[in-house]
């Protein structure tokens, strides 16, 4: 993930120069966490509004309904012990694997799981510097729905997860939130959140939903 971050802030760089007046962003899927990324990392950036579009901010844990036929076997209660090692940590989806039973590994150093380094749950030379970066942004708007079927929990486009009894701990219940750790309860205390919950929409219609532009992101692209 901090791979394809790098690479992407290099075009986003070039286009925010290109504008000095400010940009908005408007980011899909996985595709929120690298905007995510780019914000934090980037300290010369002019996003004025980050529509986070049914993106898992809260991290995944979970198979999607939609693979889940083609992969039975599959098990998000042991795959932990790929995905949180240097190698597993070579896959994109390990990079925001939010395993509840094993925060330890998920915040552990020598990882430096993306996720883990975007909250600053894990220690983070840059922490203070990433915080300051995101607040840079004047709105952010958070969009996702219960028919999704692929973001697990779909709870997470908002910043949600699974607790370790499996029930959906809020983005206001979470660690990172309470000790505002990037500054996402600065947000909220500014009233800078706006949070969507738009039900019927499959992942891959969000970015050709024509309702969902007009009604929920057109009036934040001023």
């Amino acid at each position: 993930m901090w791979t394809q971050v790098t690479q992407i802030s290099g075009v986003m760089k070039k286009f925010m120069d290109a504008h000095p007046q400010g940009v908005h962003m408007i980011c899909y899927s996985q595709g929120g966490l690298i905007c995510r990324g780019v914000l934090e990392s980037l300290g010369s950036h002019n996003v004025h509004n980050f529509i986070s579009l049914s993106s898992p901010q809260g991290g995944m844990y979970g198979v999607p309904n939609m693979v889940k036929p083609f992969v039975p076997n599959i098990s998000s209660k042991y795959i932990y012990r790929v995905f949180y090692t240097p190698r597993g940590q070579n896959v994109s989806i390990a990079n925001y694997w939010y395993d509840p039973y094993h925060l330890d590994l998920f915040k552990q150093p020598s990882l430096k799981v993306f996720l883990a380094q975007l909250n600053n749950q894990a220690p983070n030379p840059q922490g203070n510097a990433f915080k300051n970066n995101f607040l840079k942004i004047k709105n952010l708007i958070m969009i996702g729905g219960p028919d999704d079927g692929v973001i697990t929990p779909w709870q997470s486009s908002h910043f949600g997860s699974f607790d370790e009894k499996g029930k959906i701990k809020e983005m206001e219940e979470q660690e990172y939130f309470v000790k505002d750790s990037f500054g996402l309860k600065t947000l909220a205390n500014r009233g800078a959140l706006q949070k969507y919950i738009i039900p019927g929409v499959k992942h891959t219609h969000w970015p050709h939903n024509q309702n969902v532009f007009k009604t929920y992101m057109e009036k934040w692209l001023d």
